[in-house]
């Protein structure tokens, strides 16, 4: 169960918005394995002197649309996994809403399960067996790492 958040600056409208939110939830089902329930995001938006960046950092041209999204997740998924989700998330927020690639900025944060409770002051995954979501691995990918 991954916990996304999504920073951009103030002046989009709720669509633009939840664009993005949408996209993001539909790559880390396609591609990464997320449970197609596991939808947990936070949109931020912020106003130009809260929202600090090298617009060329790294020699990418960034402009004020910059979006910066943040996926703290379970650890376990490859390299491979992880660069396929970038592509996916970029890909479509190129479609819809329409931002160029140059201003999707993507950190993923890998935890171990232990480090989440989602609910009842429990430690809900660190007493889950993988052998839970082999059952419901059609509905969500294949991998068992949430």
């Amino acid at each position: 169960m991954p916990l996304v958040r999504i920073d951009l600056r103030k002046g989009k409208d709720l669509t633009y918005r939840q664009e993005i939110a949408r996209v993001v939830y539909e790559a880390m089902v396609a591609v990464a394995g997320v449970p197609a329930n596991a939808r947990f995001q936070v949109v931020s938006e912020h106003d130009a002197d809260n929202f600090l960046f090298d617009p060329g950092y790294l020699g990418i041209d960034r402009s004020d649309d910059l979006v910066i999204i943040q996926i703290t997740w379970n650890e376990g998924r490859t390299a491979d996994q992880k660069k396929a989700l970038y592509k996916a998330i970029t890909d479509g927020l190129a479609k819809a809403p329409g931002i160029r690639p140059e201003d999707v900025f993507i950190n993923l944060v890998d935890v171990r399960k232990e480090n989440w409770s989602v609910g009842k002051g429990e430690a809900q995954y660190a007493s889950w067996k993988d052998a839970y979501w082999e059952g419901t691995a059609g509905q969500r990918g294949g991998e068992s790492t949430l």
